[in-house]
């Protein structure tokens, strides 16, 4: 697919624009689609997700967190066993891994409970800045850019952003989103790639957003 390095001004200049009109046809997509129950299971549930989906994470968690349930379940669990508890989400090796190691240091460092702000969070084993920002974002009500595989793709293609790594897209959309607009424009630009800029095949002749695109002036 063709992506192009420049930022494109009209999308920039039309960011409320773009965001109204997202709002407009994803009025639901305002939270995580991991199910969850409290902000350790939202954790584990992300950490999962990586190099795989939603959906298929969903499939997994309701019986793994019916056998773990709190930080001290994942904190004495053998490895093998987790791996095998999580295997088709694949990279189970590296997910139990960094689960078990959170969960350690979540019981060590913070008394069992999640951190509510990015320094902390970050500092768990497995946890980066989307992960963190996806607990943020969902739990403790913070105002986010959660920068996963679509919004890292799109914001590109729009033109919101020329960078290719997540943690300056996200410093680039923090400039541009408004702060109380942040975490549901990141949901909707996921719902937006998985159900119309999808990567393989962008949908650019009913995309909302066309006239403000990069992407779709380019190619359409």
């Amino acid at each position: 697919m063709k992506t192009g390095s420049n930022i494109f001004l009209p999308a920039i200049k039309n960011i409320s624009r773009i965001i109204s009109l997202l709002e407009e046809n994803y009025p639901d997509a305002v939270s995580s689609s991991l199910k969850h129950k409290d902000p350790f299971q939202l954790l584990v549930a992300t950490i999962l997700s990586a190099q795989s989906t939603d959906k298929l994470v969903n499939t997994v968690t309701p019986g793994l967190f019916k056998k773990y349930s709190r930080p001290e379940d994942f904190a004495g669990i053998d490895p093998a066993t987790l791996e095998n508890d999580i295997r088709s989400t694949g990279f189970f090796r590296n997910k139990a891994k960094s689960i078990i190691g959170a969960s350690r240091e979540i019981l060590k460092t913070f008394g069992g409970r999640i951190p509510d702000n990015i320094d902390d969070l970050v500092k768990l084993p497995g946890v980066g800045r989307k992960t963190a920002n996806v607990v943020l974002g969902n739990c403790f009500g913070k105002q986010v850019i959660i920068v996963d595989t679509h919004v890292k793709r799109i914001s590109r293609l729009i033109g919101l952003t020329s960078n290719t790594d997540p943690d300056k897209i996200e410093y680039d959309l923090v400039k541009i989103i408004p702060e109380d607009k942040q975490t549901s424009f990141s949901h909707r630009i996921i719902e937006h790639g998985r159900n119309i800029c999808i990567a393989r095949r962008p949908m650019c002749q009913i995309c909302p957003i066309l006239k403000y695109c990069r992407y779709g002036k380019e190619n359409n």
